[in-house]
């Protein structure tokens, strides 16, 4: 089974796992392990949801990937591919995708001069809670390359709340050089802020209570100055119209060098400006405002301040929404805390590849037509015949 990264470049996706460790057991072992992978990876792209789904669409394709596997235990039952997800380890699974990733970050920064947006921020899989063991429902911290559309990782959590511990691990497992870093306040921490400097990166972090002082200075000297127009400060102002899904919204964005008296600010490494994203919705007639303040290393430059805080929403609206809507994430009944997190990076994983093809089509529509015809899921896969 081979997978086209470029005109000559050709490599067997196969590769990509073969350090991966297998935790089944050796006993009645029928089934390698990177066919069960890519089963499960060209599955999830088709639709299948869960380990039956995942069955039965292998056993609905078996002549087609006969053509790619080798295929010595003949077709998975869906409990074999449950046992699979239950017992894989989810970092070493992930890591696993790490230089297929990187191959795609570097077809997309080929084609973009700009510097990658990278978004950082967590989504509960509402149930995917446990009532009989006593556990809430799984929080998810993912990365996000929000211009390559491209995921670059997940951490689970078992509650929200531990968001804010999460969020250093995945910055140690991706790259940031030459990226800006978004991430909402509970990523607001100052040794985030400096292993992201450390890293070659800049950063965009969202400010509310948990930097209380922080917070309240750099918004009363945002509203401070907004009152006379800026007259005593420069602030630099970009401001954007768009329109889609029926909802009109206005976006207002402010970026002030750094104030002289900032509290602390010897101690957040490389800041340099400050700033405000005022958003103003309109759908149906009702109206909504939000205004959220910020800290960022990068300088003063409105425009790429604006287009950060535009990524991380972006991430919202592109990843989180698709993993909702298409995808039904929040829909999966499964109970297991290893196969609910594995599940969760496929289809991660399976938006990172749709989103690379080139269609006019939406990833929904894309999805479908995957599941419709096999030598279209090929193609987002990568497959090439030997």
């Amino acid at each position: 089974m081979k997978m086209e990264l470029g005109s000559d470049d050709v490599v067997s996706i196969l590769d990509y796992f073969a350090d991966l460790e297998d935790p089944r057991s050796s006993i009645n072992r029928k089934h390698l392990l990177g066919d069960l992978i890519v089963i499960c990876i060209m599955a999830v792209i088709a639709g299948a949801d869960g380990p039956r789904s995942i069955g039965i669409w292998a056993a609905s394709n078996v002549g087609w990937l006969k053509r790619y596997l080798a295929w010595p235990g003949g077709v998975p039952s869906h409990d074999t591919i449950g046992r699979l997800l239950a017992t894989l380890k989810p970092n070493y699974f992930q890591q696993c995708f790490q230089k297929w990733i990187e191959s795609l970050r570097e077809d997309a920064s080929a084609e973009e001069d700009r510097p990658e947006i990278i978004a950082i921020d967590g989504k509960t899989v509402r149930r995917s809670h446990d009532s009989k063991k006593g556990l809430g429902a799984m929080h998810l911290v993912s990365a996000w390359a929000v211009r390559g559309g491209i995921s670059l990782g997940q951490l689970a959590t078992e509650e929200k709340s531990n968001e804010i511990t999460a969020i250093p691990e995945p910055l140690e497992q991706i790259n940031v050089q030459k990226s800006i870093v978004t991430i909402d306040a509970a990523g607001c921490q100052k040794e985030v802020a400096a292993s992201i400097m450390d890293g070659g990166g800049d950063y965009v972090l969202a400010l509310k209570g948990n930097q209380g002082t922080l917070h309240a200075y750099v918004r009363d000297y945002i509203v401070q100055h907004m009152e006379n127009d800026f007259a005593d400060v420069t602030a630099r102002k970009f401001e954007e119209n768009l329109k889609g899904h029926g909802r009109t919204e206005t976006l207002v964005y402010y970026q002030l060098s750094l104030p002289k008296d900032l509290p602390g600010k010897t101690k957040w490494k490389g800041l340099q400006t400050i700033g405000v994203a005022i958003r103003m919705s309109e759908k149906n007639g009702h109206h909504t405002s939000d205004v959220r303040y910020y800290i960022s290393s990068l300088k003063p430059n409105v425009k790429q301040f604006a287009a950060a805080v535009r990524g991380h929403w972006g991430m919202e609206n592109t990843l989180h929404w698709c993993l909702d809507m298409t995808f039904r994430e929040d829909d999966s009944c499964v109970r297991n805390r290893l196969a609910t997190d594995n599940l969760a990076w496929l289809k991660r994983f399976a938006i990172t590849l749709i989103k690379q093809q080139p269609s006019k089509e939406s990833i929904a529509m894309r999805r479908r037509m995957a599941g419709w015809n096999v030598d279209y899921l090929a193609q987002v896969v990568g497959l090439k015949r030997i």
